[in-house]
């Protein structure tokens, strides 16, 4: 019984990873069809944005089965409770995804982003993606030191994302209102993925030590 127990619990955990792969694929995708005008891509990402959603309930559903069924305590308890806050940070990131995804179609044909800014997108989507790849080995592998190098990364999305409001309030920005507004709300939606992929990474970390880590982010993600 206990043995079925603990496959079940590397189940969850499996399935948690899955959905930060989801989750990474998603932002490449949106990144793209932001950069590129491709609407088809864009279609791709607001499509399949249902699978991530599906997945986080799934997980849920099975988390709060084995507290009532099983009772965890210690480390299965913070596995189990790691799940369920861990779901929740995974269905935004997809949900942050899709609403780049939603610019990049709202705008097409035309581009989204000027020129002067496309650079400064392509690295966050970047960041935002390889945080995600990295989220899914922390899960898989609950290394405590890993999870707590993704704040290097988050932190770099940080800066990207500060800048950008030196470029569209620059005295020669030129693009007009309606691109700096797009510039904003698209720069929050990377910067908003980075932190919940920091704090996947705190949860892993809680699981493998009892404690939540104290990150140069201490604000709720």
């Amino acid at each position: 019984m206990r043995e079925a127990y603990h496959v079940e619990l590397e189940d969850l955990a499996a399935n948690l990873a899955d959905m930060s792969l989801q989750a990474a694929a998603a932002m490449k995708k949106a990144t793209q069809a932001l950069l590129e005008a491709d609407l088809s891509l864009a279609e791709q990402v607001i499509g399949d944005d249902q699978k991530i959603d599906d997945a986080r309930a799934e997980n849920e559903e099975k988390a709060y089965a084995l507290l009532a069924l099983q009772a965890p305590v210690a480390t299965d308890l913070r596995t189990v409770l790691a799940v369920i806050h861990a779901a929740e940070s995974l269905e935004r990131m997809g949900d942050l995804a899709l609403h780049v995804a939603k610019a990049a179609r709202r705008r097409h044909p035309q581009a989204t982003l000027p020129e002067p800014v496309r650079k400064y997108f392509a690295e966050m989507g970047e960041l935002d993606v390889r945080l995600a790849e990295k989220v899914a080995d922390v899960i898989k592998s609950r290394d405590v030191e890993a999870a707590r190098a993704l704040e290097e990364e988050d932190d770099r999305v940080d800066e990207i994302h500060r800048h950008l409001f030196t470029v569209i309030m620059d005295k020669d920005w030129e693009h007009g209102v309606a691109a700096a507004v797009d510039i904003t709300l698209l720069g929050r939606f990377y910067e908003r993925f980075a932190d919940h992929a920091v704090s996947v990474g705190k949860r892993m970390v809680f699981v493998a030590t009892g404690k939540m880590p104290g990150y140069a982010h201490d604000e709720d993600l």
